[in-house]
């Protein structure tokens, strides 16, 4: 890239958003600051739950709760932007706060990807032969060096995706970080994102776009295959050797299938391919900054039982001064609940 002769003098970014229209700007704001008020309602519920219920002190929701974690935080690098610019005549954004929003976005979407393979191993040494001694390995397994060494992998594999891209302020070692801005300062979207940023570079920018392309899209690719690979491979061991909660195992693991492909789709979509303008690019982004932070807790973990009775039991410590809690209840090797929370 030729560009040492061109300097930055971009200071800030215009950013167009979702729409002009006033009328269909006050009734997105109230749809999506619905769905952003029930993100923070069930990860914070969920996150709460885990961390006073003694029962479920668990590596298993120990996973579920730091799921909970990254879906608030996914869900706030973005959606409070979109919010504000849905009020805001005149929405911009300063070059730092963008590549920030940039960074911090791939930081914590990348660790929520590899925590999503990181449970999707948890289940798939639930389901190795053979199954009658399921409970005994899972535990001697998934115990919680284990869990926390997942956890601390995805976070660390999300920090690295997201330098690899952008890089923090004090560095000037990446590509994108690079490239000068000296001309047009308009994103015909609701946040900054890599693909559009890279676009308005006054210089040449096939090396970014390939960096682009490379780093998110062969790793979400990567992730995508494996993630339906291994839930084909769970839902032939369902059918084959599940007989109690058959039906709700298969379920829920279809449903979880269809959560992963909006999350992947939609993105490698966006990431696996130079930036070219499309009409779903804007519904590509809201989907997986905004929609799919909210469906995550309702499909991992707000459908499992144990889950729901200690919500009941916190709920009814707090406000109803509930008696004796229930003898905690034996897990049955056939359960679904063991690998599907």
């Amino acid at each position: 890239m030729e560009s040492k002769n061109i300097t930055t003098t971009v200071t800030e970014f215009v950013l167009l958003g979702l729409t002009q229209s006033h009328k269909v700007q006050y009734c997105l704001y109230g749809i999506f600051f619905l769905i952003y008020a029930l993100t923070w309602l069930l990860n914070v519920t969920i996150m709460a739950t885990v961390a006073v219920d003694h029962h479920l002190h668990t590596p298993m929701y120990f996973l579920l709760a730091n799921l909970a974690f990254l879906d608030v935080s996914d869900s706030s690098v973005n959606t409070p932007k979109l919010l504000s610019g849905l009020l805001a005549q005149h929405r911009v954004i300063s070059f730092h706060q963008c590549f920030l929003q940039m960074f911090f976005f791939h930081f914590i979407a990348g660790a929520l990807a590899f925590l999503l393979l990181a449970m999707v191993v948890c289940r798939c040494v639930a389901f190795l032969p053979p199954l009658t001694t399921v409970v005994d390995r899972y535990v001697a397994i998934m115990n919680w060096s284990t869990c926390t060494g997942l956890v601390a992998a995805a976070w660390l594999g999300g920090f690295l995706h997201s330098i690899t891209q952008t890089g923090p302020l004090w560095s000037a070692t990446t590509p994108l970080l690079q490239l000068p801005f000296c001309g047009p300062n308009v994103l015909d979207n609701f946040y900054c994102d890599i693909p559009q940023v890279i676009k308005l570079a006054c210089t040449d920018t096939r090396v970014a776009e390939l960096q682009m392309v490379f780093n998110s899209g062969v790793i979400l690719i990567s992730l995508f295959v494996i993630l339906i690979i291994s839930y084909i491979g769970i839902l032939l061991k369902i059918r084959t050797c599940i007989t109690e909660g058959k039906q709700k195992a298969l379920s829920t693991c279809g449903t979880q299938i269809t959560v992963v492909s909006l999350t992947f789709i939609p993105c490698i979509l966006t990431y696996a391919q130079p930036y070219k303008k499309s009409p779903g690019d804007k519904v590509a982004s809201v989907i997986f900054t905004v929609v799919t932070p909210m469906l995550n807790p309702m499909i991992y973990t707000l459908r499992n039982t144990e889950m729901k009775k200690a919500i009941r039991r916190t709920l009814g410590k707090m406000f109803l001064s509930a008696g004796k809690q229930k003898p905690e209840r034996t897990v049955d090797p056939k359960s679904s609940n063991l690998v599907f929370p």
